[in-house]
């Protein structure tokens, strides 16, 4: 197509290596940015892996050691005897009633606790996404009242959709807060 229009690509560029179709540099190995890229990220990956296979058989013993020390594990075992219940002796009275029924301290502090449900997060994040007022889809665009109902952009104001907050006393408790009362303490005279 470029020797039907006459047209050439200057000296300086060339066509990436790869025949994506970008122009490739000299300074790149004659590929482009992004084939230049890849090839630098398969090498490497290629470098980490043989780094980490080297490393792994360094550290990893022969086979045949490995089953030197399960043999000598497994003869340690058997040697070894499991306590006597007879060496085991409980004195204190008080020490008693709690062996025989371990599970009595996990059954009273069960009972104390409170049991709430809590519904899975998928509930909680979930949001309205229709107005209350004319059902109208609002997805991401919808605006939230203080009456706590979600509302499309023709419904949001309080005076079309007959909101029940009640702004005023909620404005008044906002203020007090904000502006807390001080007096002074009264002063004697003299």
């Amino acid at each position: 197509m470029a020797e039907e229009h006459r047209c050439q690509t200057p000296e300086g560029h060339r066509l990436c290596a790869n025949n994506c179709g970008f122009l490739g540099s000299s300074a790149t190995m004659n590929l482009c940015s992004n084939c230049y890229g890849d090839l630098c990220l398969k090498q490497q990956q290629a470098s980490m892996k043989s780094t980490v296979e080297s490393s792994l058989s360094a550290v990893s013993p022969p086979s045949s050691e490995i089953g030197s020390m399960q043999s000598t594990v497994e003869s340690s075992l058997s040697d070894v005897s499991p306590p006597s219940s007879e060496t085991i002796s409980i004195s204190s009275p008080m020490i008693q009633p709690l062996v025989r029924n371990p599970s009595a301290e996990l059954e009273v502090t069960a009972k104390n606790v409170p049991k709430t449900v809590t519904p899975p997060p998928e509930q909680q994040q979930k949001r309205p996404n229709r107005c209350t007022t004319c059902r109208k889809r609002v997805g991401l665009t919808g605006f939230k009242c203080r009456c706590g109902t979600t509302f499309c952009g023709a419904h949001r104001y309080p005076e079309v959709h007959g909101c029940t907050f009640d702004f005023k006393s909620a404005g008044r408790e906002e203020i007090a807060k904000a502006n807390p009362l001080v007096k002074a303490a009264k002063l004697q005279k003299i």
